[in-house]
């Protein structure tokens, strides 16, 4: 009987020192916690990009530069999936990050932002190409941060001074087509606010919206019949259809004054525009102070971009016969390349 206990009571200690090693272990970790420690930490981070085009995937190679440099490539590891401009894909692709326990969670593009927040409220989020932040997230009292688990930085550029470059670079017209697609909430915000300021200005607008890229060729075709100059913002599924906007206005001889570079180069005559490798440069910084210094998103405001450029298109530009002002640089093009 006494060999008994003696035994059982040897198997009891080692179950219990077996459970503290456990509980040592990663697989108890809270979210959002880095394996490791210290500057030789190992990090996981799940990119989930909305679209593939050249403004997104700039901001996504801007991220990833800046965490390499700031927690070492090798201590970095990157998730990057596209949703290739579905919202199910973002929801999916949020989720097994989720599922997953990533360290942080890159959110690029405002669908891929809204699909992340609504997976974890305790995972990092540091998002980025992101016009208006309470917009997406639909908060009412915004003080510049989110107070959640979310942080980043925002793709917006002065919309009263591309309101003023339409009357700049087409000074005659009468009538702005504002084209957009209705199911990008930062898309809606822009145009609002582009309405105001044409409407300071005295210059009438008219909305062209599109559910879907399936709608663009029909709702440019009558914008290009009815207005002087098209107006496209920051827009994702403008920005991934430029050539089907430019096969209809440019023949049209109707110019598009473009919210970013990319939608400028592929159907624009000029745009204010940021650089998108930048915003993505400093989300990236920002994921690292996360990550490495301890700081909690929720206290981090929402930053813009410190630069913005007056672009053109030159061969678009040379098309229309329109002459452009000075303080603009050309845009590289296949054409002009």
């Amino acid at each position: 009987m006494k060999k008994y206990n003696k035994s059982a009571s040897l198997i009891m200690v080692l179950a219990l020192v077996i459970a503290t090693m456990a509980g040592c272990g990663d697989d108890n970790k809270p979210a959002g916690s880095a394996s490791g420690g210290g500057d030789n930490a190992s990090y996981t981070i799940g990119i989930c990009q909305q679209l593939e085009h050249p403004a997104l995937d700039e901001a996504t190679k801007g991220f990833q530069a800046a965490v390499e440099e700031k927690l070492g490539k090798d201590n970095v590891k990157f998730d990057l999936q596209n949703a290739q401009g579905e919202a199910a894909n973002c929801s999916t692709i949020a989720a097994g990050f989720v599922a997953s326990d990533v360290d942080l969670i890159m959110a690029n593009a405002t669908g891929s932002l809204q699909a992340s927040a609504a997976a974890t409220a305790d995972i990092p989020i540091v998002a980025t190409s992101v016009t208006d932040y309470a917009t997406a997230l639909d908060i009412s009292d915004w003080t510049g941060s989110t107070g959640k688990n979310i942080t980043g930085t925002s793709d917006l550029a002065p919309l009263e001074q591309q309101a003023a470059m339409i009357k700049e670079i087409v000074p005659d017209a009468k009538m702005v087509g504002l084209l957009y697609c209705s199911n990008e909430p930062n898309s809606i915000y822009q145009i609002n606010k582009v309405k105001e300021e044409l409407a300071n200005m005295s210059i009438e607008c008219k909305e062209y919206s599109a559910a879907d890229s399936n709608e663009i060729q029909a709702v440019v075709s009558n914008a290009v019949k009815e207005c002087d100059v098209l107006y496209i913002p920051t827009d994702n599924t403008m920005a991934n259809n430029t050539e089907i906007v430019n096969n209809i206005a440019t023949p049209a001889k109707i110019p598009v004054i473009a919210g970013e570079e990319g939608i400028c180069k592929g159907c624009g005559v000029a745009t204010l525009s940021i650089s998108y490798y930048d915003i993505g440069y400093r989300a990236g910084e920002m994921a690292a102070e996360i990550l490495k210094d301890g700081k909690d998103p929720k206290d981090m405001p929402i930053e813009t971009a410190k630069e913005f450029k007056k672009l053109y298109n030159p061969t678009i530009a040379q098309a229309l016969s329109i002459t452009i002002p000075e303080g603009y640089d050309a845009i590289k093009t296949d054409e002009a390349e």
